[in-house]
């Protein structure tokens, strides 16, 4: 294809309670919730975005939180370890933290030449903080509760696994993305420069179970186009090359169309603009429920609808609002 992704857009899982999932994301790992809105698909559900001081895409981890929901399978056809990059020299310090706030972070181990701490979230989704020894230019969220000097950069890559990898590569491949390294049964691909952000690596696992998609799993990875006119000119080429694709949605922040690689994971191709400002500033992101327009006139009841969330009053997550 004539058009190639420059990296990762946001990864979006399931969760349950979303007070608990809030707390993890801002308090134990500091990021920052830049909206809070609900699915558009299903308003009954709250939709948290966490990433950086403005959400820029690639620092984007979201949610559906499904209080009580029951516990996905992770397995193949899905994204089963979402990593974030991290500064070289802070895998220590990580661990360490993870550690004092009962999460249980197992030995750092190194692949790739990089460093990576590998944990799970309080619905058992899998994480990992990865260190790349080139660095990361990308600024953390300065946030008073992670040290800016250890704070998280934003998404380094996801894996996939699948029970074979020909068909998968080949949509990597089409999407951009190229092989840069093989160490057994995970293969290594980079859209872009590479780095940070731009890592998808696929884990063939042909014995593994198929996974089951709910609470504790990845329901879709996205991938970045640089505008929407972009954005629906890869649709024309994804259609024209016989791939089922969605029709463009308007998610407010951005475009999306969505379709599944043969391995069986959902991707997306999300539009890097308008953004998170869009809405509301920069100062304000997340405090407050943001509905789009067509969802307005419904708001009382939506409200009523979700469970009580309490949101930070201010940018330290420590301070939450009654």
């Amino acid at each position: 294809m004539s058009i190639a992704t420059s990296g990762l857009h946001h990864v979006t899982a399931i969760a349950g309670n979303p007070q608990r999932n809030a707390d993890f994301y801002l308090k134990t790992l500091g990021l920052r919730m830049v909206k809070t809105t609900v699915n558009f698909d299903d308003p009954g559900t709250y939709h948290l975005y966490y990433g950086d001081e403005s959400g820029r895409p690639g620092s984007l981890m979201t949610f559906f939180p499904f209080d009580g929901a029951p516990s996905g399978r992770q397995g193949t056809g899905q994204a089963t370890t979402t990593a974030f990059s991290v500064p070289e020299h802070s895998i220590g310090w990580w661990k360490q933290h993870l550690e004092s706030v009962g999460v249980d972070a197992g030995r750092v181990h190194n692949r790739d030449g990089e460093d990576a701490l590998t944990f799970r979230d309080p619905d058992g989704l899998g994480l990992s903080l990865v260190a790349h020894p080139q660095g990361d230019p990308r600024a953390p969220w300065d946030n008073g509760v992670v040290p800016a000097e250890h704070g998280i950069r934003g998404l380094h890559s996801v894996t996939l696994s699948v029970t074979q990898e020909e068909a998968t590569a080949g949509m990597l491949d089409g999407l951009g993305l190229r092989l840069v390294s093989e160490e057994g049964n995970r293969f290594r691909f980079a859209a872009g420069d590479g780095g940070p952000g731009a890592f998808a690596d696929v884990l063939v696992t042909p014995g593994a179970p198929q996974g089951m998609v709910a609470a504790g799993t990845v329901h879709h990875v996205a991938w970045r186009a640089p505008d929407q006119q972009t954005q629906a000119n890869w649709r024309q080429e994804l259609v024209g090359s016989g791939v089922n694709v969605t029709s463009i949605l308007d998610r407010q922040y951005f475009r999306s169309i969505y379709f599944r690689e043969p391995g069986g994971t959902l991707l997306e191709i999300a539009s890097d603009d308008p953004g998170f400002t869009a809405d509301e500033p920069l100062l304000e992101l997340g405090r407050a429920l943001k509905l789009p327009p067509w969802l307005e006139p419904s708001r009382e009841q939506i409200e009523a609808a979700l469970p009580s969330l309490n949101l930070p009053s201010e940018n330290n997550p420590e301070t939450m609002s009654a």
